[in-house]
């Protein structure tokens, strides 16, 4: 006899083929892609952090623990977009976000938070050893300082100091396409360099097939005060949903909030989209609301499906995304929408 749970899963994958959708498209149990783990971040900058992941996804660890530690490789390198060692607000203060999240819809962020090196560790202390998901401000630093992390000296690097007396003279907040690869805006490092890029996130399947996800910046060079992006918001700068896929954004944050960018890369892939053909949907959907505005931005996305295939597009030309897997680590730079 045919039990009421057999025929309601019948019944959800006949509707599910009946809308033209595959059934693998439903919230079915993830599929473990064995002995094949992946790393995949954004910008130049994820060739140092995806070598930090792999020391543990290539021991058989957690992509949760994989995430964390890559991401922490950017956060201790001095640069204009990630770390203490960014450029600062408006007000000459750096101001720090970051988001975590695993394969059981547990998550963690911290939002303009001071003085402390690793958001992406007290982001994952707020997932794991408190009731919400984000904590902001005074009350997320205050958190982290219980937690033990230490209070770094509140002063800018002596590059990212130069940098905003140099903005000062005009004071002038408007976005930089491809900062990480134009040399404006940077502290240190050459044009083009390693250490110029812009947030980085990143996404990991590991030995399990289970999959997890990390996001941290400084933000916006010269922002207002109090400005975030979408970097520490789940659901815009990423999402995880270990049935389906991971997505991760990098650019003008703003947009990425605008259309909830990264749960809709991962709800594209549930309708059966490669994790490309998913990420260039949602460009393509920014694109259409910003009009004749999207060419002074730029936005892009990286994707993972529970098969372990990947995949990245991007607004305007310029953004590169690296992947590392048991066989190599390339950088590759990813096809894109405006010509």
């Amino acid at each position: 006899m045919t039990t009421r749970r057999k025929f309601l899963t019948f019944s959800a994958a006949s509707l599910a083929m009946a809308a033209g959708r595959p059934a693998e498209a439903l919230s079915l149990p993830p599929r473990a892609v064995a002995g094949k783990p992946l790393v995949i971040s954004t910008w130049d900058a994820g060739l140092n952090a995806n070598q930090g992941a792999w020391k543990v996804l290539s021991k058989g660890g957690r992509a949760l623990d994989a995430v964390e530690a890559g991401v922490m490789v950017t956060e201790a390198e001095q640069s204009c977009c990630v770390g203490l060692g960014g450029n600062p607000d408006r007000d000459g203060i750096v101001t720090l976000d970051a988001c975590i999240m695993d394969d059981q819809f547990n998550c963690g962020s911290v939002a303009a938070l001071e003085r402390i090196k690793h958001p992406i560790q007290v982001a994952r202390r707020v997932m794991e050893r408190t009731p919400h998901v984000m904590l902001v401000g005074e009350g997320a630093q205050q958190f982290a300082v219980a937690q033990g992390f230490p209070l770094e000296p509140q002063k800018l690097s002596p590059d990212a100091e130069l940098a905003y007396r140099e903005w000062l003279k005009t004071s002038q907040y408007k976005p930089v396409v491809n900062i990480e690869n134009s040399g404006s805006k940077k502290p240190v490092g050459p044009v083009g360099g390693a250490n110029n890029h812009d947030t980085i996130a990143m996404l990991a399947q590991d030995a399990r097939g289970n999959l997890s996800g990390s996001c941290t910046t400084s933000g916006m060079g010269f922002k207002m005060r109090g400005r975030l992006g979408d970097s520490p918001l789940i659901g815009a700068g990423l999402f995880v949903d270990n049935a389906v896929g991971a997505a991760a954004a990098t650019g003008q944050g703003e947009d990425v909030i605008r259309i909830a960018g990264a749960h809709t890369v991962v709800e594209l892939m549930r309708q059966g989209l490669s994790p490309k053909a998913a990420c260039k949907a949602a460009v393509e959907r920014i694109a259409r609301i910003k009009g004749a505005k999207a060419r002074d931005i730029q936005v892009a996305f990286i994707a993972v499906n529970i098969q372990g295939q990947h995949g990245a597009f991007a607004l305007q030309q310029g953004f590169s995304y690296a992947v590392c897997d048991a066989s190599n680590q390339q950088l590759i730079q990813s096809e894109y929408l405006l010509k």
